[in-house]
């Protein structure tokens, strides 16, 4: 499997995904500069460590003016499974930021390398915070594999917060 590198000047490939059938709350929004609710990116993909990501952005940092944004990163929007997969798995989060914290999801899959797209992402929506999970590698492994959690660390235009999965910190 190849992933083409997204060039920093190049436009990139998104899919929104609908999620109409998902009932928002009814909240009073301001609109303009004034508005109350703050902008939240979330990073995910297919591992137990985004969803303890987002499990740790719904209780410790949304409010319910709050707009969360689900972004998924693939290497092509043309693979039918894995489109289909993320926007099941994003349809299930944004239920269940519904139901426990009551904020308004945005969900969104981009075509590109994972940490170069997510940062063009947040640039684009200008986040408050862009949540992601890690696995917990340690630094050396981090360094010789890379890591996407790491390059959005220091090269998004946003406060990167990332959580380390719980397992990995008692380890």
């Amino acid at each position: 499997m190849t992933m083409e590198t997204l060039m920093e000047d190049v436009e990139y490939n998104w899919a929104d995904v609908d999620l109409t059938p998902i009932r928002q709350p009814e909240l009073p929004r301001e609109t303009g500069e004034r508005r109350r609710g703050r902008d939240i990116v979330i990073a995910i993909d297919h591992g137990p460590s985004c969803k303890f990501a987002f499990d740790w952005a719904i209780v410790h940092l949304c409010r319910l003016a709050d707009t969360i944004h689900l972004i998924h990163a693939v290497s092509s929007l043309r693979n039918e499974v894995v489109c289909s997969a993320a926007e099941a798995r994003m349809e299930k989060l944004a239920v269940e930021a519904m139901n426990v914290a009551m904020v308004e999801t945005k969900a969104r899959i981009v075509q590109g390398d994972a940490g170069k797209a997510i940062c063009k992402e947040v640039e684009r929506l200008k986040p408050a915070a862009l949540v992601m999970g890690t696995r917990g590698r340690t630094l050396f492994q981090s360094i010789i594999q890379g890591s996407v959690s790491e390059y959005c660390y220091h090269n998004c235009k946003s406060t990167a917060v990332i959580i380390v999965p719980e397992q990995c910190i008692y380890e």
